[in-house]
């Protein structure tokens, strides 16, 4: 079969999900499933799935079942974060808890939890079956240890540059890594390229979600596809507040963060606009690119080790390029 290209495997995925819509009862449980998974996104864990096995193996059809599983494990957190949230839209669309109610969501949740474990182990090979499953349920439940300090995070003002990093690398970084991960384990590589590819993901993670930090406050939002500044608006805790407020330290600048940080009732524009400028007095911009180019750099020489065919490793680093030079 050769080299899949990225769109071929994009069809694969999408096609195999089609296939799973609900074929069991009762229809409350499982519509919400199908809904969710079929609003779309990019499908970026099951591509790194599949794009880490095709470094080793063509046969990418025989672990389909293994990518959808990423894929359904991460829509299950979308929806529950969704519900903690009490967010009402998600990818334009109404999320689950508001299309029906919030016992649905926890209810409908949970079967695609149980639903991940059973495609994850579905035609797994009995070799690779124990550190496919240890892989996976590791970073499924780091995921959840990310989520517990993001909350912590949202009632306190003092969390560090590293807590911040670690927060990230559980919520975001490590089920990335865990689909190439899989990916290496199922093409046979050899536990060299297996770390290296896993530690390839944990850097561009940080660097996917650094640049999410930084879109937010300098992205253009017709390209970005959602408004700027909805960070500040929340005062969450991202790398541009919690660096800016270690620079702002015992200055006036930090007085004046701090009361845009405290207001309850603002007008958004004013808000968005002051703490911006903020940020530009600190230089946080540069500071921000400079922490997202230092982690693209640490991955790209990661890849560069594993011992594959370059031309396939091409299309890999091509691929994550794409993601991480969205437009900054």
């Amino acid at each position: 079969m050769g080299n899949w290209n990225t769109e071929h495997l994009l069809e694969k995925i999408q096609t195999y999900i089609g296939k799973l819509s609900a074929v069991r009862e009762p229809k409350g449980l499982y519509d919400p499933i199908v809904y969710i998974l079929s609003l779309g996104g990019k499908r970026l864990r099951p591509m790194l799935m599949l794009q880490a096995y095709n470094l080793y193996k063509d046969d990418v059809d025989s672990i389909l079942s293994q990518a959808v599983a990423i894929e359904t494990y991460h829509n299950f957190t979308l929806l529950h974060d969704d519900l903690m949230d009490q967010a009402d839209v998600r990818r334009n669309k109404p999320t689950v808890h508001k299309m029906w109610n919030m016992n649905t969501a926890i209810l409908s949740g949970d079967a695609m939890l149980i639903e991940s474990y059973h495609y994850m182990m579905q035609n797994c090979p009995s070799e690779y079956v124990q550190q496919v499953m240890s892989t996976f349920s590791e970073a499924a439940l780091e995921v959840c240890e990310g989520q517990q300090y993001d909350m912590d995070f949202e009632k306190r003002m003092d969390v560090t540059v590293n807590e911040y990093i670690e927060m990230i690398r559980l919520k975001t970084s490590v089920l990335l890594a865990a689909a190439l991960k899989i990916g290496a384990i199922l093409g046979g590589a050899s536990s060299e390229d297996i770390q290296a590819l896993y530690d390839f993901g944990i850097k561009m993670g940080l660097a996917f979600q650094l640049q999410d930090d930084y879109l937010d406050v300098y992205g253009d939002s017709s390209f970005f596809g959602k408004k700027i500044g909805g960070d500040i608006l929340c005062n969450k805790k991202t790398y541009m507040l919690i660096t800016t407020l270690e620079k702002v330290k015992g200055t006036e600048l930090e007085q004046e963060l701090h009361y845009w940080l405290s207001l309850e009732h603002f007008v958004p524009k004013e808000k968005v606009d002051s703490v911006t400028s903020i940020y530009n007095k600190v230089g946080i911009a540069d500071i921000c690119r400079k922490k997202i180019d230092e982690y693209y750099t640490e991955g790209l020489r990661l890849l560069d080790k594993i011992q594959a065919d370059s031309v396939r490793k091409e299309q890999l680093k091509s691929y994550v390029c794409g993601l991480v030079n969205r437009k900054l």
